[in-house]
């Protein structure tokens, strides 16, 4: 929903619509029509892909790249394809086929290689070394061109990508800091956080902020925020609205990308929406800020729930 209200078009997502799950058929507890449900997200849905045709999934994804809305591609497959006796069932998700239905399946396909063994051309098709490497060097020269153009644009991408703090940070920070210990102040954390944000956010332009429809409460804007709209993508503060996994996951990829701190904010107890994505981001040992705010029985107006 949020990809399409900002425009996403470099977003590809593919739906692998084989009507099986862990339970088996699916038609018993799920009849969403998954193609309209995107549709209604301002998605450019491309719909009833043969998910074993290599050619026609390679013309859906040309499709996708021309438009420039988020495309979802729904590929209809078969589950364990090419074994005899378990394709298009439960019994070959998540569990192996058995010696015996092996031997089956590779008979079925006319498969006559050895276990780990890949055919010369199947390992051509798929070693991206040489094209990697003349991609490399493309961004390469095109990137050194910019530095000679725009060198201090450059260093700065440098810094950001490298991960690397502002080159007077420690200076301005010990400033900052000696000053709060000067003239202490009785505020809640949140206002606290605001406080850091106000301070630290004009040498920190990689901040990227946000809030899941709390930024009132989590005081997470500051007077340098600018939101990202599907019109302007220039902005430092993103509207993820009542979206806490959704917020947690596209922070997640943020961070993975590199080049962006990305923070975002809910109440404490919401959290609990968004423990999937924040186990993962753990897993990964990203830079990942998370804000939780109302965490105590002194706030939360709302009551226990909130």
């Amino acid at each position: 929903s949020l990809a399409g209200t900002l425009g996403l078009g470099k977003l590809i997502a593919f739906w692998d619509d084989n009507g099986i799950s862990i339970d088996g058929h699916v038609e018993g507890w799920f009849s969403d029509d998954t193609p309209k449900r995107f549709e209604s997200y301002g998605w450019h849905v491309i719909a009833a892909i043969d998910g074993h045709d290599s050619e026609a999934i390679n013309a859906a994804i040309h499709a996708a790249k021309a438009d420039p809305r988020p495309t979802l591609i729904c590929t209809k497959t078969i589950i364990g394809f090419g074994s005899p006796n378990k394709s298009g069932s439960h019994d070959c998700h998540g569990a192996p086929l058995g010696a015996d239905e092996i031997a089956a399946t590779r008979k079925q396909l006319g498969w006559e290689h050895g276990p780990f063994e890949i055919p010369a051309d199947v390992y051509a098709q798929w070693d991206a070394k040489e094209a990697g490497a003349a991609k490399e060097a493309a961004w390469n020269d095109k990137f050194a061109s910019y530095a000679a153009a725009f060198p201090k644009e450059a260093a700065e991408l440098k810094r950001r990508i490298n991960g690397e703090l502002p080159a007077e940070w420690e200076q301005k920070t010990s400033q900052i800091i000696a000053d709060l210990q000067a003239n202490p102040a009785n505020i809640a954390s949140r206002k606290a956080s605001q406080n850091a944000l106000e301070a630290f956010g004009q040498m920190l332009p990689e901040f990227l902020g946000g809030s899941a429809d709390l930024a009132p409460s989590n005081l997470t804007m500051w007077s340098g925020s600018k939101s990202v709209s599907a019109d302007d993508a220039s902005g430092n503060y993103i509207h993820y609205g009542v979206r806490e996994f959704g917020m947690t996951a596209i922070m997640n990829g943020i961070a993975l990308h590199g080049g962006f701190v990305p923070y975002g904010a809910t109440f404490l107890m919401f959290m609990e929406y968004a423990r999937n994505a924040m186990r993962m981001a753990a897993l990964m040992k990203i830079q990942n800020i998370q804000v939780y705010t109302h965490d105590s029985i002194g706030l939360g107006e709302d009551g226990p729930t909130h």
